[in-house]
């Protein structure tokens, strides 16, 4: 059986993304494997007026479902931590949602505390050992760059470990 999974790490200025296909043997649960597709990031400009950045994100997330077909998307919860950047995040998130929904995806949301669970095992994980658990799961031999690209692996990476 095999499940392609798009994983976002949102964001107004860098929305990070990062595609995975994962194989499953129904007959042998354990015989598994993990390959990445894709990853990326999609930004807009502070230069650029509110609306165009948001019309910018709702486009080219159009454009990356389109193409990749994705059976799940798995979505980075959203973290407060400066009040501006989080009402900038959640306007992008709100994008992103609305995208879902013309395209009937169905997601799955995770925190960061989460994600850095699945991967390391420590829920207070740096950000690198973040990085080093994405290129390891997915036997590539550097850290995805740019890191919100490495993030959107990361979140990927934790919905296949959970299902």
């Amino acid at each position: 059986m095999e499940k392609q999974i798009l994983g976002l790490d949102p964001g107004l200025a860098t929305l990070g993304f990062g595609a995975i296909i994962c194989n499953q043997n129904q007959a042998q649960l354990r015989d598994t494997s993990v390959n990445m597709l894709d990853c990326g990031v999609i930004t807009t400009s502070a230069d650029t007026e509110m609306g165009q950045r948001l019309r910018t994100l709702y486009e080219d997330l159009h454009t990356l479902i389109e193409e990749l077909q994705p059976d799940l998307v798995a979505i980075e919860k959203l973290f407060f931590y400066r009040m501006g950047n989080t009402i900038l995040v959640a306007q992008a998130r709100g994008v992103i949602m609305l995208v879902l929904a013309q395209h009937n995806l169905p997601y799955v949301e995770f925190t960061p505390a989460q994600i850095k669970q699945a991967l390391t095992g420590y829920g207070n994980a740096e950000k690198y050992e973040v990085q080093q658990a994405v290129a390891r799961e997915l036997n590539l031999d550097c850290i995805p760059h740019p890191d919100d690209a490495a993030d959107g692996l990361a979140v990927a990476l934790t919905a296949w470990f959970q299902f």
